[in-house]
C-alpha cells in the first residue's frame, strides 16, 4: 500500500529528522513498540512532551484502532474541525469516513430542550443512527461528548472499537477523562487539562499509518 503520509522527499526527511529529535528527547518511557508511534505523532503535532506522560492507552487499544479502520470503521468525532483536519483521502483507502453530528438541527434542539450540551446529543444521535458500535470515536474538544459516551457504554452496552477520549479544557475534561480509565472498551486517554483537535486528529492519523504499513 502506498505511503499514507503522502510526502516529498524533502517532507519525509524533514519528519523522519523530526521524530528522531523526539525520541531523542523523550528518553526512556513505559510504551509499548505499538503505542509509541501514536504517542510520538501526538508529540509531534503539539511540540508537548508532557503527552510522554499523560497518555494512557486501554489493553490492545492501539489494535483495536488499527483493525477497525482496516475494516472500514467510521471515525465518529465530537466536532467539525476534527472531521476537516482528517485526510479525507487516507480514510478512503480503507473506506472509512468521519462524521460529526453537531450541527445538525435535530440535535440542537435536542441539546436545547434538555438542557445538555449539543456534543452530548451528537453522540446521542450516533449511537441511535447505529454507527456508535464498531466506531473509532475521536473526541478532542467536548468532555460532555466523552461523558456521554462513557454512560452509554455503562447502560445502553454501546461498544465502539476505540475512544479516543483527549478533550482539552478547564470544567470536567480532567475528570471525563479520568472516568474514561473505566471503560470496558479500548481506550486512549489524554489525563489532565490538555488535548485538542491537533491531539486527536494526530492520533487518528497515527493509526492509520500504522493500518496503512508505513510504520511497525
Amino acid at each position: 500500500m502506498s505511503d499514507m503520509r503522502q510526502l516529498t522527499e524533502a517532507g519525509r526527511r524533514i519528519e523522519e529528522a523530526s521524530f528522531a529529535i523526539i525520541d531523542a528527547e523523550a528518553g526512556p518511557h513505559g510504551y509499548s513498540p505499538a503505542q509509541w508511534p501514536v504517542v510520538r505523532r501526538i508529540i509531534h503535532a503539539t511540540a508537548d512532551f508532557e503527552f510522554a506522560r499523560t497518555l494512557s492507552f486501554g489493553p490492545g487499544a492501539v489494535e483495536a484502532g488499527v483493525a477497525a479502520l482496516r475494516a472500514g470503521a467510521t471515525v465518529l468525532a465530537d466536532v467539525q474541525m476534527i472531521v476537516a483536519g482528517l485526510s479525507r483521502q487516507r480514510l478512503a483507502t480503507f473506506g472509512s469516513e468521519a462524521r460529526c453530528f453537531i450541527g445538525d438541527a435535530d440535535v440542537v434542539s435536542s441539546a436545547r430542550e434538555g438542557g445538555g450540551t449539543r456534543a452530548a446529543a451528537a453522540m446521542r444521535k450516533a449511537a441511535r443512527s447505529g454507527l456508535l458500535d464498531g466506531a473509532l470515536v475521536a473526541i478532542g474538544n467536548a468532555p460532555t461528548a466523552l461523558g456521554e459516551v462513557h454512560r452509554l457504554v455503562l447502560q445502553e452496552g454501546a461498544r465502539p472499537a476505540l475512544v479516543i477520549g483527549v478533550p482539552v479544557g478547564f470544567v470536567g475534561a480532567a475528570e471525563a477523562k479520568e472516568a474514561a480509565l473505566a471503560l470496558p472498551v479500548p481506550y486512549l486517554v489524554a489525563r489532565g487539562r490538555k488535548g485538542g483537535t491537533p491531539v486527536a486528529v494526530a492520533a487518528v492519523h497515527a493509526l492509520l499509518a500504522v493500518a496503512s504499513g508505513a510504520w511497525p
